[in-house]
């Protein structure tokens, strides 16, 4: 049985989308009203509240239906390490099967270093905006290490890799 080769399709798909997913708004904003309710002085509001009760965070914001697709790059598939930007697609295509399959919403952070600490700390420093880490495509044995260092976050951090 041959194996169909899907190069040249893939690369003019990405091409023509310039990659695989999109933010879109899930409201529309079409008169002043709309956005005196969405932003400024309408936004003023869930941010009270989530400042009087930071648990509102999942109630009023994405961050309860969204998970960051975290990768170094250093461990791509069969690709090896081929570093954050040649790993945005695989990141992309995870975040479509998350919100193919389970209806969540996930961006791709690729992010640029391999050094275990500066991982974390970039997690950490991104936490706030998601409901939960996949981490995705980091070489053994620091993605071990990077999810020991993040399991208190106090939201699902997991990697499905190893």
């Amino acid at each position: 049985m041959a194996i169909k080769d899907f190069t040249k399709a893939s690369l003019d798909l990405h091409e023509q989308h310039k990659g695989k997913i999109s933010v879109r708004s899930k409201m529309p904003v079409t008169t002043q009203d709309d956005l005196s309710t969405v932003y400024s002085p309408g936004v003023a509001a869930p941010c009270q509240a989530i400042a009087d009760n930071p648990e509102d965070v999942y109630k009023y914001t994405i961050k309860g239906n969204t998970v960051a697709v975290v990768s170094d790059g250093s461990a791509v598939l069969g690709l090896g390490n081929i570093g954050p930007e040649a790993a945005i697609p695989v990141m992309e295509g995870k975040a479509m099967l998350f919100k193919k399959f389970a209806n969540i919403d996930a961006f791709p952070i690729c992010v640029a270093s391999q050094e275990t600490e500066e991982i974390v700390r970039t997690v950490r420093n991104i936490a706030p905006v998601f409901g939960g880490i996949n981490l995705e495509d980091i070489s053994a044995p620091h993605c071990f290490v990077v999810e020991e260092h993040l399991q208190d976050l106090g939201i699902p951090v997991f990697h499905d890799d190893q």
